[in-house]
């Protein structure tokens, strides 16, 4: 290759990278949309797939049937969950004297004790001020969740036509082996397969039994923190004792030891091992990922992605092991 075709290869890889990290950082507001529709994409393709060579149906008529599915499974019940926790949110109204009173109880006993004053006044009423900003601030949000709801139908629609060019391209493109392009597609399809439909279906089980729990041992908007409790469970190991702990040790500062005591066994005993079970039931149908995987993945891909990064967190992380495991294989052997 003379200096002339290099200046000309060297140059159009730099003009991609250059409008490809443009158009990236314009599009990082709608991330979300983009990679919800790749999700909703890989679990629709083998039914698309399905509609457009078996039963011989036009590609824009399946396509349109699809998105209806896709809105009503997926994206109506996320919107509803969205809706009720901003607005349980948005109209929260706490009198922070009554969580101030028993908290600087304990304070003043552990300062006549130690002589160290662990807690402020001051202080607690800042944080607990706090709390109507959180129903403002998921207030502020819905727009960018709204916007990001028509990203993902608009390009989902046309991924779900273009099934067979889209998919033809990718493959081309891909810079691996035959042997190492199926291995890719078929971690990722697997990963995120498991993920968009494990993760949910978890989120629910812990969600119902959590609420159980709330309503028995006087937990205040006990439908809210087991919405919630279903959402905390994207974190594995303590995901889910993020929510029940603190409404224990609520429970135990304003004085309602026995409800406390209660909440804190049923969670130890019930939410988390049915969590545990949960999980294990799971990697075994479908795919097995290790949990340091899912952990830094999951933080990782959160502030990369948003929401979605619950997903694609641990798909970036594992597709990074993949690519690297390729390497050794083939070029350090």
């Amino acid at each position: 290759m003379n200096f002339k075709e290099q200046y000309k290869k060297y140059s159009l890889i730099a003009i991609i990278l250059i409008l490809g990290l443009a158009i990236f950082l314009e599009a990082i507001p709608f991330m979300s949309g983009v990679l919800g529709a790749m999700t909703i994409y890989i679990l629709l393709r083998g039914q698309m797939k399905y509609l457009t060579e078996k039963k011989k149906m036009k590609k824009g008529l399946a396509a349109t049937i699809l998105l209806g599915e896709s809105i009503l499974v997926f994206l109506i019940p996320l919107t509803v969950v969205a809706i009720i926790i901003v607005d349980k949110f948005s109209t929260l109204n706490l009198n922070p004297q009554e969580l101030i009173d028993p908290i600087q109880n304990i304070s003043n006993f552990i300062q006549e004790k130690t002589g160290y004053n662990l807690l402020k006044t001051e202080n607690l009423s800042t944080m607990l001020g706090l709390i109507p900003r959180i129903g403002q601030y998921l207030m502020n949000g819905v727009s960018s969740f709204m916007i990001n709801i028509f990203v993902l139908i608009f390009i989902l629609y046309f991924m779900l036509v273009g099934r067979e060019r889209m998919e033809t391209y990718i493959y081309d493109i891909l810079p691996f082996s035959e042997e190492n392009k199926k291995e890719v597609l078929h971690d990722i399809n697997m990963i995120v397969t498991s993920n968009a439909i494990g993760i949910p279906l978890l989120g629910i089980i812990q969600g119902g039994i959590a609420l159980v729990g709330y309503y028995i041992f006087g937990v205040p908007a006990p439908l809210i923190f087991g919405l919630l409790t279903g959402i905390a469970t994207v974190i594995p190991v303590v995901g889910t004792g993020l929510v029940w702990l603190p409404l224990a040790v609520y429970l135990a500062i304003i004085g309602d030891w026995p409800n406390a005591i209660g909440l804190l066994c049923y969670g130890l005993l019930v939410v988390s091992q049915v969590d545990n079970l949960i999980r294990l039931i799971l990697q075994k149908k479908m795919a097995d990922i290790h949990p340091l995987i899912t952990i830094f993945g999951v933080v990782i891909g959160l502030s990369l992605f948003g929401f979605m990064g619950i997903i694609f967190g641990p798909l970036l992380l594992s597709m990074f092991i993949l690519c690297f495991n390729i390497f050794k294989k083939e070029y350090l052997k």
